[in-house]
């Protein structure tokens, strides 16, 4: 099953969401507000994208805890992502292996195509 990570009111997550819906793709919404990944599944994560691609640098959280201006290792980045999973950019959908990070109509559409999620 297709997994979409994210908080509930964020606005890319609820467009996503409603974009699924209107492809009639089932999912399973993971609330990380509910549900946190645990620091393995967000190196899972990294592994796969990289950490560029899954931190998000231009929130609230980032700017508020003053992290562009330390000189932080990855291992300690994913520490404070760990801690607060609302710098993880959304949506991120999970597929099996696969991973796609942020919101972008198209790749989702190729995203869900090449795991056989949508029909041609």
């Amino acid at each position: 099953m297709l997994h979409i990570i994210g908080i509930p009111n964020c606005d890319k997550v609820k467009a996503t969401k409603k974009w699924m819906d209107s492809k009639g793709v089932e999912f399973e919404f993971i609330d990380v507000k509910k549900e946190p990944l645990t620091l393995d599944e967000i190196k899972d994560l990294e592994f796969k994208v990289g950490l560029d691609v899954l931190l998000n640098k231009r929130g609230t959280t980032y700017r508020n805890l003053g992290l562009k201006d330390k000189d932080l290792s990855d291992e300690e980045l994913l520490e404070v992502l760990e801690q607060n999973q609302s710098m993880i950019k959304r949506p991120v959908l999970v597929y099996e292996e696969a991973v796609l990070v942020g919101y972008d109509e198209e790749a989702f559409e190729n995203f869900l195509k090449e795991n056989e999620l949508l029909a041609d």
